[in-house]
C-alpha cells in the first residue's frame, strides 16, 4: 500500500530538521544558511516559509514559500509610464496584493523543491499544493487573505508533473513568462580566450569595443568589510536600477548583501566597479554548485552608457565561470536581448496560477496578459 506524504510548515531556519541539508545540497538556495539570509534580510514586504516533507516521519522534500503583500511597495517600476502599465497597478492593488508563492520570487528558475527519488515529484508537487492552502488558511488568520497562489519557473519537463495524474491544478491557469537566460559553457572551453576566439566577427568588435570603453574603471573583488563601508552606495545603485525596471514586486533592505557575504562567505562573490576612486557599480554572483547563478546588481547610468558598464560585467561574469570550471551561468531574466548577445539562450518557463475569488479566477487567461510585462525582443547568436 502507497504510504501518503505528511508536510511539515516552518517559520525560520532554527526550526528545521538536522539533516534539512541532505536535500539541499542539490541546490543552495533551498540551504539552511540561504533560509537563514531570508530570516535575516527578506523584502520588507516578504514572509517567508518552509516546507518539509516526510514519508514515515522520513524527510524527503523540501520547499520554500514566500508571501509579498504588495500594498507595501513604494513602487511597482517607474520605467514604463502608460495606460498598460497602469490598468496592471490597478488590477494587483485592487484584486492581487497578496500573492503566495510557492518558490522563489527573488530568483529565476526551479528553486522551488528538492525531492529525494523515494518518491516521485507529481506525488511532492501534490502535498506542496496541500502546504500552500494550509498557508492561506494562515494568513487569513493574520488578517492576510491570499488573493493570488502561484507556482513559479518550472521547464517543459517540471511543469508536466503538476497535471500528471493528479487534479489538483484543474482550476489553475498555466502561464509562460520571460525565459531564463542560460548560458552553457562547452568543456572544452578553459579559460576567456577561448570564448572570445569563438565569437563571430560582430561580436568580436563589440567585445573589443566594450572593453575599450571601460578602459580607467578599476574591477575590484569586495569583501565584507568593504561592502559595509560602502554599503550606503551600493544600496543607492542597487535601489536606482531596481526602481527604473519596468515591474517590481519587492526592493531588497539594505543590509541584504552583507548579510548574504556574511553568511555564504566566498559562496557569494561581490564586484565593484570603480572610477577616479569612487564606486559607479557592481554586480554580485552566488556559486551553485556547477552553476553561476548572477544576483543583483547596480550601477551610475550616466557612466553605464559611456563605458558600456553592463556589458563589461556580463562578460566579466562569462571569463570568470569559465576560468573556474563552472558548466552553466543562470544569467535569469530581463535585459534578454544583450544577454543574447554574450552567448546566453533562452529556456522557455512556466507557472500555474490562480485567484481566490471564483469569480475572477474564470477571467485570469484574460487578465494575466496584464499583469505580466511584455518584452518584444530579437535573439543573437554570437557564435561562429
Amino acid at each position: 500500500m502507497k504510504t501518503a506524504l505528511s508536510y511539515q510548515i516552518y517559520e525560520s531556519k532554527s526550526q528545521l530538521p538536522e539533516n534539512w541539508d541532505e536535500l539541499s545540497c542539490k541546490n543552495i538556495f533551498l540551504s539552511k544558511e540561504y533560509f537563514e539570509i531570508l530570516d535575516k534580510s527578506a523584502p520588507n514586504n516578504m514572509i517567508c516559509h518552509y516546507i518539509g516533507l516526510f514519508k514515515d516521519q522520513n524527510l524527503v522534500g523540501i520547499a520554500i514559500s514566500q508571501f509579498l503583500d504588495l500594498n507595501k511597495l513604494e513602487s511597482f517600476g517607474e520605467r514604463d509610464r502608460c495606460m498598460k502599465t497602469s490598468a496592471r497597478k490597478f488590477i494587483l492593488k485592487r484584486f492581487a496584493s497578496h500573492v503566495l508563492v510557492i518558490g522563489n520570487n527573488m530568483l529565476t528558475g526551479q528553486n522551488s523543491f528538492v525531492f529525494s527519488e523515494s518518491i516521485s515529484k507529481t506525488e511532492g508537487v501534490k502535498t506542496l499544493k496541500k502546504a500552500a492552502n494550509e498557508l492561506k488558511l494562515k494568513f487569513k488568520s493574520m488578517g492576510k487573505k491570499v488573493h493570488i497562489t502561484t507556482f513559479k519557473d518550472y521547464d517543459k519537463n517540471d511543469i508536466e508533473n503538476f497535471t500528471k495524474e493528479s487534479d489538483s491544478f484543474k482550476n489553475n491557469y498555466r502561464y509562460s513568462v520571460q525565459p531564463n537566460m542560460i548560458f552553457t559553457i562547452p568543456f572544452q572551453w578553459k579559460s576567456e580566450q577561448d570564448y572570445i576566439s569563438s565569437l563571430i566577427k560582430k561580436y568580436r568588435d563589440q567585445y573589443k569595443r566594450a572593453r575599450k570603453k571601460a578602459e580607467g574603471i578599476e574591477k575590484r573583488k569586495l569583501h565584507l568589510e568593504d561592502i559595509i563601508t560602502l554599503e550606503d552606495t551600493i544600496y543607492d545603485l542597487y535601489h536606482h536600477v531596481a526602481q527604473n525596471a519596468p515591474f517590481n514586486t519587492f526592493f531588497l533592505t539594505k543590509n541584504h548583501f552583507r548579510i548574504f557575504k556574511e553568511i555564504l562567505k566566498d559562496n557569494f562573490l561581490f564586484y565593484g566597479y570603480f572610477l577616479d576612486g569612487k564606486l559607479i557599480g557592481f554586480n554580485t554572483l552566488i556559486k551553485n554548485g556547477d552553476s553561476i547563478d548572477t544576483y543583483f546588481l547596480g550601477y551610475d547610468d550616466s557612466i553605464q552608457r559611456e563605458k558600456m558598464l553592463y556589458l563589461n560585467m556580463l562578460y566579466d561574469m562569462v571569463a570568470y565561470s569559465i576560468n573556474k570550471g563552472f558548466k552553466s551561468i543562470i544569467f535569469s531574466r530581463t535585459a534578454l536581448e544583450i544577454k543574447s548577445s554574450v552567448g546566453a539562450k533562452p529556456v522557455e518557463m512556466f507557472g500555474y496560477v490562480q485567484h481566490s475569488n471564483n469569480h475572477i479566477n474564470k477571467q485570469v487567461p484574460r487578465i494575466f496578459p496584464l499583469l505580466e510585462p511584455q518584452t518584444i525582443w530579437q535573439e543573437r547568436n554570437p557564435f561562429k
